[in-house]
C-alpha cells in the first residue's frame, strides 16, 4: 500500500506492535503496556478492565504472532473467555496519540513459559496470586491480609506457580493501527484475516 509508510511501515503487524510499545516505554508516565481487555459474559454483556500485556510475540514463533498477559483461571475474564475462547483489547497511549485494536481467538499458556513469568515476579506478587481468590465477593482487607500471611507460612520464599493462575495468549484476526491525526483527520490501518494461518489483508480505513 503506497501510504502506509512511516510509524505504519512494514509487512509484519507483531513486529509494528512491538515498536510502537517500545517508543511508548520511552515516554508513557505508568504502564505503557497496559490494555483494556473486552470480553462477553453467558448473557451477552461486554466487559471491559486493565490489565498488563506481557508479551508481543513475533510472528515467526510457534504461536505464529500473539498478546500474552496473566491472571487468576478464577475470575470473571477467564471464565467467559473459557466460554467464548474469544477476547479483544485496546492499548492507547496518551503521549503518542496511538492506539492499537485486537480481536481474536484465545487458548491457554499453562507451561513452562508461565512458569517463568511468575518466577520473574516479586515474592509478595507471587503469594498474592496464591491468596487472592479472584472476582470473589471479599469480607474485609484484613481477611485479605490474614490470607496472604497464612499461604506466606504454607508456600514459604519460593512458591510454585498456583495451578489456578497463568497466561492467556491472544492470536489476532484483526488488529488495527491507529494515530491521532490534524483536524480529526486520523490515520486507521486494519490487518484483516480470516484464520490465524492465513494471509493478512490491509486495509486503511476513514477516520
Amino acid at each position: 500500500m503506497s501510504d502506509r509508510n512511516g510509524i505504519f511501515a512494514g509487512e509484519d503487524p507483531f513486529a509494528l506492535a512491538q515498536s510502537w510499545l517500545a517508543e511508548a516505554e520511552k515516554t508513557e508516565i505508568n504502564d505503557p503496556n497496559a490494555i483494556a481487555l473486552g470480553t462477553v459474559d453467558a448473557e451477552g454483556l461486554p466487559n471491559v478492565r486493565m490489565v498488563l500485556l506481557k508479551e508481543i510475540e513475533a510472528q515467526d514463533a510457534p504461536s505464529g504472532g500473539a498478546f500474552v498477559f496473566y491472571t487468576n483461571y478464577g475470575s470473571a475474564k477467564s471464565a467467559e473467555i473459557g466460554a467464548t475462547g474469544k477476547a479483544a483489547f485496546v492499548m492507547h497511549w496518551k503521549s503518542l496519540r496511538r492506539q492499537i485494536r485486537v480481536r481474536g481467538l484465545v487458548s491457554r499458556e499453562e507451561g513452562a513459559q508461565a512458569d517463568a513469568y511468575y518466577a520473574s515476579r516479586s515474592l509478595k506478587s507471587r503469594l498474592g496470586a496464591w491468596a487472592s481468590r479472584q472476582s470473589e465477593p471479599l469480607a474485609s482487607r484484613t481477611a485479605l491480609m490474614a490470607e496472604v500471611a497464612k499461604v506466606t507460612a504454607l508456600q514459604g520464599t519460593a512458591p510454585a506457580r498456583p495451578p489456578f493462575w497463568g497466561g492467556f495468549r491472544i492470536v489476532p484476526l484483526e488488529i488495527e493501527f491507529w494515530a491521532d491525526g490534524a483536524f480529526r483527520l486520523h490515520d486507521r490501518f486494519r490487518w484483516r484475516r480470516a484464520a490465524p494461518d492465513a494471509a493478512w489483508e490491509i486495509t486503511r480505513l476513514n477516520p
